[in-house]
Parts: C-alpha cells; sequence; structure tokens
C-alpha cells in the first residue's frame, strides 16, 4: 500500500511516497530558509505563496523519483494543522483533490503526531514509549499509547526550545535558523564561561520555560562589548545550548519518573522535531537513557525537520486502523495531541505584553 504524504504546515514544502511496510519510495524538500532569512523568522504570507508556487512540482518529482504514477497511489495523506493557516490550506486542499480524483482514502494528520509516529517508520519502536518532542513551535512531553492516544505529562508554560535558539542566535548574530547556527558556533566554545539561568530545572513535573533564559542572554549580550568577537560569540552559543540541553534534561528526567508507573520495566525513549538533530541534546539523551534502562531512538536527522515522509507514514498508520476523513476537514491551527490536558501552570497568564500562548 503506498501513501502519498503532503507537508506544509509552515516553511517546507515536502511531498513523500512510503508504504505501509516502512519503505520510503521519495521523499523531497524545499526548505524556504532564503526566503525568509531576510526577516529573521517566518514571513506566513511569504510560506503560503512558496507552497502554492512549488508544490505540484514536488509532488511530481517525487512520482518520477519513485517510478510510479498518481495510479499507483492507495491513499494520500496531507498535514491539516497544527501550523500556519495559509500555509496548511494549500497542502490540505491539494490532497483532498488528488484523493477526490483518484477515488482513494484522504487523511488529514496532526503535525505532531507526525514527528510522535516518525520513529516508527525506521524501527519496530513498540506503544507505549515516552516522547520529547521539540521544535521551533513546540516543546511538549508525552506518553505515546498509540495511533491517536496520547497522554501528555509537560509542556511549555511561554516559549518552545526551537523558538529560544532562533532569538538567541539573531541577539548574538548568529543568523537564521538559530538552531544550527548556535550548534556549528558552539563546537568553539567554552559552555562555562557565561553563567545562565536553567529556568524550572530542579522544580516537580515536567513543564518548560524559555522566556526568562531567552531574557538572559538579551540582557548579558547587552552588557557586552561590541561588536562580539569569535571567541565570545562561540563562549555564548556553548553557554546558551548548555542551558538549554540541562533543562530538557532535568525536564525528562522528571517524566520517565511518570513513565516508569505505566511501563515499569524496560520500553523507550524518543526524541523528535527539529530541536533533536542537536547533537548535544542526543548525547546526552542517549546517557539518560542508559541510566534508566530505555531504549533511546531518534529519527535520522532528515526526519527531525519537517518533511512530508513522516506525514505519510502517520497516513498509512491511521489508514491500518480504518482511520480516514471526509473532504470537508478543516484545517486547524491549533490542535493538541491531548486535548484533555489542562493547561501548564501559569501559562496564559496576562503579562506587560499580553498574554502568552
Amino acid at each position: 500500500m503506498i501513501v502519498l504524504g503532503l507537508e506544509t504546515s509552515c516553511d517546507e514544502t515536502a511531498a513523500a511516497l512510503v508504504t505501509d511496510q516502512r519503505q520510503v519510495l521519495a521523499d523531497v524538500v524545499r526548505s524556504q530558509l532564503k526566503d525568509h532569512a531576510p526577516f529573521g523568522g517566518v514571513v506566513p504570507e511569504i510560506a503560503a505563496r512558496r507552497h502554492i508556487d512549488h508544490l505540484d512540482g514536488l509532488i511530481r518529482r517525487a512520482l518520477e523519483e519513485a517510478g510510479i504514477g498518481l495510479d499507483r497511489v492507495d491513499a494520500v495523506a496531507a498535514t491539516a494543522g497544527p501550523g500556519l493557516i495559509g500555509a496548511l490550506m494549500v497542502g490540505l486542499m491539494e490532497g483532498k483533490a488528488i484523493a477526490a480524483v483518484r477515488g482513494v482514502p484522504f487523511i488529514a494528520v496532526n503535525h505532531l503526531e507526525g514527528h510522535a509516529l516518525s520513529p516508527r517508520l525506521i524501527a519496530d519502536v513498540r506503544f507505549p514509549y515516552l516522547l520529547l518532542l521539540v521544535s521551533g513551535g513546540h516543546c511538549q512531553l508525552l506518553i505515546v499509547e498509540g495511533v491517536g492516544r496520547y497522554r501528555r505529562l509537560g509542556t511549555t508554560i511561554d516559549d518552545a526550545a526551537g523558538e529560544a535558539f532562533d532569538k538567541a542566535a539573531k541577539l548574538i548574530g548568529l543568523g537564521y535558523p538559530g538552531g544550527p547556527a548556535i550548534e556549528r558556533a558552539a563546537k568553539k566554545g567554552d559552555p562555562k564561561r557565561f553563567a545562565l539561568p536553567r529556568p524550572m530545572k530542579g522544580r516537580a513535573g515536567a513543564d518548560f520555560s524559555f522566556a526568562g533564559l531567552k531574557t538572559a542572554i538579551a540582557h548579558l549580550v547587552a552588557s557586552l562589548s561590541a561588536p562580539l568577537d569569535e571567541q565570545t560569540v562561540a563562549d555564548l552559543a556553548a553557554s546558551f545550548q548548555a542551558a538549554v540541553a540541562d533543562v530538557l534534561i532535568d525536564r525528562t528526567t522528571n517524566a520517565i519518573a511518570s513513565y516508569r508507573l505505566v511501563v515499569p520495566e524496560g520500553g523507550a525513549i524518543v526524541v523528535a522535531g527539529g530541536v533533536a538533530a542537536n547533537t548535544l541534546l542526543r548525547e546526552r539523551l542517549t546517557a539518560l537513557a542508559a541510566k534508566s534502562d530505555l531504549a533511546m531512538v531518534a529519527p535520522p536527522l532528515r526526519l527531525c525537520t519537517d518533511n512530508a515522509a513522516m506525514i505519510a507514514w502517520a497516513g498509512a498508520e491511521r489508514l491500518g486502523l480504518g482511520l480516514t476523513n471526509d473532504f470537508d476537514f478543516a484545517p486547524r491551527p491549533r490542535w493538541p495531541l491531548d486535548p484533555l490536558a489542562e493547561p501548564a501552570p501559569g501559562s496564559g497568564r496576562a503579562g506587560r505584553l499580553g498574554r502568552k500562548a
């Protein structure tokens, strides 16, 4: 069974063809980094327009790489949320149109579920497993109980780790996207030179907070003499990266204790999302997993950032359970994996600049 997957939730346009036997027949992605880099972040209107410009061509390219035509496609899966509403509409409408013309099932996929299930595309990871989902827009710890079944243990009360990386990189002068830029610079830096806070570290629970860390790096940069020399930039990057890793490991350690109430022995911890590509985080998580008697599963780098292979695979998993959607399914800019989860303590409180998500 071959599933065509489409991904247009943010600033990557992607198409992929994946079978229900874990075969990736084609996986093509067009990044919009050059389009958004001058603005220091993603511009929603530009993102939607670039999806319109390139999605058709990427689908044709995927079919050519797989050596098949649309007549061989058994189902179509498209990201329906969460994400930028204009960007989501492009892939969702295209997916519906192809499915309608071909007369095949259509599956609306939660982008976060794509990340959550991506490890099962490369390995036979059994439910339930612990998931650290960490990206530019999301930072959560969940128990993945099955397809469509998620129990959230913790989430960010303000900003996501990936967003903090982008902000820090901009302040340091490393450009966009921030995660890869900070990791490159940190290789030559001293992570102990600058003392940065570790928000939430040592507290009970598995919630995150990165707004204070962003503020701290902003004040620190402002206190240093400009322009920053190369070694200072490297030390700032290394210090910031170490602070984020410490927070993520601390919060994950608490989540493991909750996971052990469900899975007393064995089990696995999975890391997914764009920040999961960070080498230091992978090394720290691998050590934590070994200490906790957990298997550590991290998708290859190409499956960490936004891609359509994970969307096609999530579609295949849902299709195997008979979970398909009608063509009136509407895009969802907000679409939590665990709709029953309570808001994180302190999130949504009014501040000087208004409420934060």
